[in-house]
Formats: C-alpha cells, structure tokens, sequence
C-alpha cells in the first residue's frame, strides 16, 4: 500500500509480544521492510524489570515472524539511554543491510508513575532517560546515517496523548512526552535540508501489557473496578473504543511512505477524536 518494500526500519522498543513496537514490525514487513527488532534484552535493576521489557528470546521469536512474512530481520539489544550502543544498533543495520530508511523512536516507560510531592529523582531520570534521552540518541544516529546516505529518510517519534494534555501521577511521562514534540518540531526545522522528515505519533489509551497496568494503577487511584475504568475510556471516545496496536502501525507507515512526503515536524493524534489539538 505504502510501496516500502525493499525499505529498512529500525524500530527500538519492539521486543515486547502485543506491544506497540511488534505491531509496528508485524506492518513493516507486510509492507515488503527488512526489519531490526530492538529492545533492552534483559531486566537491569528495579525500574527495568523483566516484567516491563523484552527480553532476547521474545526479540529473536517477533523476528523470526518477520522473517515469515517473507522479509529479512535481526534482532540487536540496545539500551537507548547508552550512546555507544545506540551507535552499535545503527552500524548492525548497516552491517546487515546496507542502509537505514526508516527510524521509529518507540522505547519508553510508562509504568513509573508516583505523586508528584512524592516522585524519586530516581524515577524521575529513569523516565527521561528512556523516553527523552532515549529518543534523542536514537533520532541523532539515525540522522547521521541518513545525512551520510545523502537521499533522506524518516524519523518518527512515538509520543502520547500525554504529549498534549496532562495526567495526574505522570509529571514524568507527560514532561517527557511534551519534550519529544519539542524535539520533533526542532529536528524536523534543522534536517529537512536533508530530506529527513520528522513526525510524532500521539496515541491515547491501548491496552497493551503496558496499558494493562496503566488500567490497575488507574483504577486503583479512583477507586474504580478494572472494567469499570475501563468503560469510561469507552465512552468518553467519540468513535466508541479504545486504540487498537495496528492502528498505530498504520499512521507510522504512513509517515514512512512517501505518502506523507511533504509532512514534517507534526505530532499527528491517533486518538479517535479524544484528543485534537
């Protein structure tokens, strides 16, 4: 649909099964992508734990479906708050396939969350260094590479909801996810010489395993039962449910595509009309 065959996509924060960056893989390689499959491979200290990352054997499973579907795929464990191992990700897809077209910046926390009298400095940088940071280094050598390559590319940055309104017990999440359209918009200025586009997708609510525990922590805090939280994402929707994975996955290979060829800097909502500014 999108004519991304033969592309190369790097998705970081896609080790994780029915989470927003397997479904970005799953649509790559259904678009014809060679794929790079990235997340943290292993739980490191308490606000990585294996509960919340993917792991090396779910990296390797996610690619070996790509591969299924008739594209070639590698997994490669980066932690994206690591210059020196953001800067190995991009040379192992170079390595492995020649080039970098694609970069979606989609690894990120969003199960830290505390009040904010109470918010730990520790919690506090963990967030912003994933999720900010994290994005940062990404976007710089994805940047570097397609600058080098000299046709361009596309950079997208998985933001949230949260990057237009705020949340109670999410200072961190919201400030992160508020600076990465700043950072979008700045990007997009500077490396559209390039003919590097830079977009952010902004999804609100899906239930993912993340969203999962976004629905306890929420629940719990309003003194709600889990489905009926739930209902109320529903019903304060206009088109009636809650984000779906896929539904990501299409605006981010449509900001891929040439498609969008003369959007950059935008921080598109995929919201179902809950959020529109």
């Amino acid at each position: 649909m999108f004519k991304l065959a033969g592309k190369t996509a790097v998705v970081t924060g896609s080790g994780r099964r029915k989470g927003i960056g397997e479904a970005l893989i799953r649509r790559f390689a259904e678009e014809g992508c060679n794929v790079v499959i990235s997340d943290l491979g292993q739980a490191k200290g308490k606000e990585f734990g294996a509960e919340h990352i993917g792991n090396t054997e779910e990296m390797e499973a996610i690619a070996a479906d790509a591969r299924a579907l008739g594209v070639q795929a590698i997994a490669v464990p980066c932690d994206v708050r690591m210059e020196d191992q953001v800067s190995n990700l991009i040379q192992a897809t170079i390595k492995a396939f020649g080039q970098l077209d694609i970069m979606v910046n989609n690894a990120g926390v969003g199960y830290i969350m505390e009040s904010f009298t109470e918010f730990k400095e520790s919690s506090w940088d963990a967030v912003l260094d994933v999720n900010l940071k994290g994005a940062f280094l990404g976007s710089k050598h994805a940047a570097i590479q397609m600058i080098n390559q000299g046709h361009g590319g596309s950079i997208i940055n998985i933001a949230s909801q949260a990057a237009k309104s705020g949340f109670p017990f999410a200072a961190a999440y919201t400030a992160s996810k508020h600076g990465l359209v700043g950072l979008t918009r700045s990007n997009a200025i500077e490396l559209g010489k390039h003919k590097i586009r830079v977009n952010a997708v902004c999804p609100n609510h899906i239930t993912t395993g993340l969203g999962h525990w976004q629905n306890q922590f929420f629940s719990e805090k309003l003194g709600l039962d889990y489905e009926t939280y739930l209902q109320g994402i529903v019903d304060r929707n206009p088109l009636q449910r809650t984000g779906l994975v896929e539904d990501i996955a299409k605006a981010v290979a449509f900001l891929a595509s040439e498609q969008s060829s003369y959007i950059t800097g935008e921080a598109m909502n995929v919201s179902g009309g809950e959020e529109y500014h």
